[in-house]
């Protein structure tokens, strides 16, 4: 089964994935670039893009865990390891940079742990921290497995020499490539030649087929010094690359030809059996996000980047690691190939856009998508551990019940009420909007509802949803009702505020009343649904 954690992936490594038992790696870590990434969700038409939260946010500080994390580092059996990260210390003293490093030196011994012995690891990074990265790489999987430093072309040229930028722009990111030993699975990929390479070298038609060729070179390099063999064929004697008996054979398929009288005979070589090109280092060929494919998160990478990268280092049936998942890409392209997967993240708003991602893009699926969700709350003590212990991440949770869009994030007095917005069509005009409150406390108050009246109001919204951990009281129950009703056009009437437990959102035994359910809550962009062959039971463009 797929699995999907919410949580650090340091526990989830520790206490949930297996060792060896990974085959391929696939990490776009924060690049340690202070600055909070924001997720732009769909709002329809007539309403502002105000629902602007924090996805993640983008620093890491040295404190008390860098502190607990990097004590952890010095007492693990690689020594190598420990000697770098002390030598960091020395160097780069307790500031962010060496927090960022600790965490990601931490997080990479795990990673090495889960991997089998023939799998791959692929990191994804900037300059920012690439020159640290590669050294803490060499410590944990050792230098000796350290194959390739992929560089992909990540933006179009740009300048910002106006605002005064003195150096080189940046459009590239670098892709660590590190296996677990000498022997990893590979699969050779190839791109096509350019046309001016076909045009120069492949100047040839046959008149009866059409097919295009080349000529290339039959003689033996080395002579017999490389044990070439020596013979005559089409009255030259040459050393061959071939046997008397396979140049038989050559010539027997027309494969074998003269262009001129006593001319060194050459081989045919079509363009239509050639792969192409052997697949470099240099990636300029996959072109940055845009259009559909782009889902609205910050960071995320084109999905023909990650199906390059599992289709080069894993084959079907196996299992494709992403501990940093965000929006889901690596997933999604494991899925579309026929690997297994696991995805980790540590913000519920990632998990709920990577479900809905998953479920939208695979609906039609053969057999069906399977998956299970784990560290997201299953009955009602989850629900209160997790309004406990982050309360943004059992707001983002308990938006997600009722498929609202949460609000704002957690700037400071920036949601005036309102945790998360709905949009629903109730007829040809513009999209109605829902407002979403939520309480994770026990003590709730008729006040509360009566707040929620005055910024449905100020919102100018129809409907507000209080959903609340805590079971309303008699007199929150009256308040919500002498609110009144939204009188749809076509649709009847609906309470325009509507209190909805979180149990009873679990448990199925409730649910908002709004016009057209089935189109509400445009929480996330919609992903490109794939095609399902159900025949061959695999997945294509």
């Amino acid at each position: 089964m797929n699995q999907l954690y919410f949580g650090d992936n340091l526990d989830v490594l520790r206490k949930d994935i297996p060792d060896d038992s990974v085959d391929l790696i696939y990490l776009d870590p924060p690049f340690n670039s202070k600055r909070d990434y924001n997720l732009l969700f769909k709002s329809p038409k007539g309403h502002d893009s105000d629902a602007q939260i924090t996805a993640f946010e983008d620093s890491w500080h040295w404190g008390e865990q860098a502190e607990r994390e990097f004590a952890e580092i010095m007492h693990q059996p690689n020594t190598d390891v420990s000697e770098i990260m002390q030598a960091f210390r020395s160097f780069l003293k307790e500031n962010d940079m060496l927090a960022y490093l600790t965490m990601m030196a931490n997080r990479l011994l795990e990673l090495h742990k889960v991997l089998k012995p023939t799998g791959s690891l692929y990191l994804h990074c900037d300059p920012t921290a690439s020159h640290y990265l590669k050294i803490v790489l060499d410590g944990v999987f050792g230098k000796e497995n350290y194959r390739t430093e992929i560089s992909w072309k990540r933006s179009s040229a740009h300048s910002d020499a106006k605002q005064g930028r003195t150096q080189y722009g940046n459009i590239r990111d670098i892709i660590f490539f590190y296996t677990n030993s000498k022997k990893w699975k590979w699969n050779q990929l190839h791109t096509p030649y350019n046309p001016e390479y076909i045009e120069s070298m492949y100047r040839y038609k046959e008149d009866e087929t059409g097919r295009i060729y080349r000529l290339d070179n039959l003689t033996g390099p080395g002579g017999a010094g490389k044990g070439n063999p020596a013979y005559e064929v089409m009255g030259v004697t040459r050393y061959w690359r071939y046997s008397k008996k396979k140049m038989k054979e050559l010539i027997k398929q027309g494969r074998i030809i003269q262009t001129k009288p006593g001319g060194v005979p050459a081989y045919k070589r079509y363009l239509d059996e050639m792969p192409g090109v052997a697949l470099q280092n240099d990636w300029q060929d996959i072109s940055p996000l845009s259009g559909n494919e782009y889902l609205g998160y910050p960071t995320q990478k084109p999905l023909a980047l990650l199906e390059r990268i599992i289709m080069a280092s894993s084959n079907e049936g196996d299992t494709v690691l992403d501990p940093f998942c965000g929006c889901g890409t690596a997933v999604h392209a494991a899925q579309k190939l026929n690997r297994r997967w696991i995805g980790i993240d540590i913000t519920h708003l990632a998990i709920s856009l990577i479900e809905k991602r998953m479920r939208d893009a695979f609906k039609d699926a053969s057999p069906p998508l399977k998956f299970d969700v784990h560290g997201t709350p299953k009955d009602l003590d989850g629900a209160r551990e997790l309004a406990a212990r982050d309360k943004y991440e059992f707001q983002y949770w308990a938006c997600s019940l009722v498929n609202a869009q949460p609000y704002q994030g957690k700037k400071k007095g920036a949601d005036r009420g309102i945790d998360g917005l709905i949009f629903f069509q109730d007829d040809k005009g513009p999209s109605k909007k829902i407002i979403v409150s939520v309480k994770g406390g026990e003590n709730i108050s008729v006040a509360m509802i009566r707040d929620l009246g005055h910024v449905i109001e100020r919102e100018k919204a129809q409907i507000g949803l209080f959903v609340t951990l805590a079971g309303p009281t008699r007199p929150m129950e009256r308040e919500a009702v002498s609110a009144g009703y939204y009188e749809s056009p076509h649709n009847g009437n609906f309470p325009k505020i509507q209190i909805l437990t979180i149990e009873g959102l679990m448990n199925g035994t409730e649910k908002p009343r709004y016009p057209d359910l089935s189109s509400g809550g445009l929480t996330f962009k919609q992903p490109k649904k794939e095609i399902y062959n159900i025949e061959q039971e695999t997945l294509f463009e």
